[in-house]
């Protein structure tokens, strides 16, 4: 197995010296490698899909301990299902590494954010409007005995991505990693936009990154993902041994944010996250296969509507416990029902939010060819970077029609 493996061929290396000496190819300069930025790695889609689905894991069993029809599980059993919510710091790497690709590919900060709004908003407004329609009807949590004006509070608070700041309920559960991906957008693009204009505010900015890093630790694997588009490193890791390294890397990323420190985790985050960049790698080529792409096509949907599709089944479980049924009959249920349910109203958001409707709104806008013709990288994680040509009808697989 060989461990490290960088590009080959004299030719790709020259051009990779070239870049790192020429400013103007800098990871923030306006003439980035356009066929880097344009590139589209089936292998982040496919990891972006196995993060999303760690998250759901975790909720299927979180949530039955919660309502209290979890049955008794051995510690270390808890121990490392607890591990599986650390999915959001996959979906932060991957941010760190698409995020210059795209500021380079749109070149203008204005359309760049144009572009992140229709990817990341018609899904989460919907769902917000959705909860703060039916949430008060049903006793959803924290509407329990709130007036108007809280009510009012909490429903802008969620929607400008600011309920942890100002100290108010969160209302979607996953939603508060868009906070993290909102303001890795403003620094970044911030970044891009000073780096061959002023000095001064760069090195502000980088000074306000790494005190951002330093009080939100998790902040870190933006990094991650930055640090590996910047310098390419890739790792080769084939066969079962490889899969075993990148396997492990996971595991122990999960294991160490989870229980010692986020810190801890950024150099296994790192060997994994280099391990699916390189196409020959074992996990790499796993990921690339249909069913990771379909997961990873669908993540950001299945990310966010999943805890949705579960709190009735939740709601239906503790009753069935409460009139006599055995945890050990209804945990089951609830898993296997709660998976078909997520992975079905997924696909329906998917279909009829990110595609449909984030095209009818691009068109409504003027801004549809232009992102049928720039959009190439699926993702924001998010899940947040999801753009995949393979949404628009006028691409195949392969490119322009």
């Amino acid at each position: 197995m060989a461990l490290l493996e960088r590009p080959s061929g004299a030719e790709r290396a020259k051009d990779f010296a070239k870049r790192v000496s020429d400013s103007r190819h800098n990871i923030f300069g306006r003439h980035g490698s356009a066929a880097q930025a344009r590139l589209f790695e089936p292998s982040i889609q496919g990891l972006r899909g196995l993060a999303a689905l760690s998250v759901l894991l975790v909720h299927l069993y979180d949530m039955p301990l919660t309502a209290g029809f979890l049955p008794p599980m051995p510690s270390w059993f808890d121990a490392i299902i607890g591990t599986f919510g650390r999915g959001v710091e996959v979906f932060f790497m991957i941010s760190g590494y698409l995020i210059p690709a795209s500021l380079v590919r749109h070149q203008v900060v204005s359309k760049f954010f144009i572009d992140r709004c229709l990817r990341i908003l018609p899904v989460f407004v919907i769902l917000h409007l959705a909860l703060f329609v039916i949430g008060p009807l049903v006793g959803y949590k924290f509407f329990k005995g709130i007036d108007a004006l809280d009510y009012a509070k909490i429903f802008l608070a969620n929607l400008f991505f600011l309920p942890d700041i100002l100290n108010l309920p969160l209302g979607q559960q996953n939603a508060w990693t868009l906070t993290y991906e909102w303001v890795f957008y403003l620094w970044f693009a911030a970044a891009y936009y000073f780096a061959t204009r002023s000095r001064p505010m760069t090195t502000l900015l980088v000074l306000a990154g790494v005190i951002a890093v330093l009080y939100f630790p998790i902040s870190a694997y933006f990094v991650v993902g930055f640090a590996l588009r910047a310098i390419e490193l890739r790792i080769g890791a084939r066969g079962i041994s490889g899969l075993l390294l990148s396997v492990a890397c996971l595991a122990l990323m999960y294991m160490l944010l989870e229980y010692v420190h986020p810190f801890a985790g950024l150099l296994p985050g790192l060997i994994l996250f280099s391990t699916v960049l390189n196409p020959a790698s074992t996990i790499a080529q796993q990921l690339s296969k249909a069913s990771p792409q379909f997961v990873g096509k669908i993540s950001y949907s299945l990310y966010l509507v999943h805890p949705f599709a579960l709190y009735p089944l939740q709601v239906i479980g503790a009753r069935l416990v409460s009139q006599g049924y055995s945890p050990w009959v209804v945990w089951p249920l609830f898993v296997v029902l709660g998976l078909l349910s997520s992975f079905v109203a997924s696909t329906i958001t998917y279909e009829l939010i990110e595609v449909r409707l984030r095209n009818a709104i691009a068109a409504l806008l003027g801004t549809h060819e232009r992102k049928a013709s720039v959009e190439v990288q699926s993702a924001v994680a998010s899940p947040l970077l999801r753009d995949d040509l393979r949404d628009h009808p006028r691409f195949d697989h392969h490119g322009p029609a």
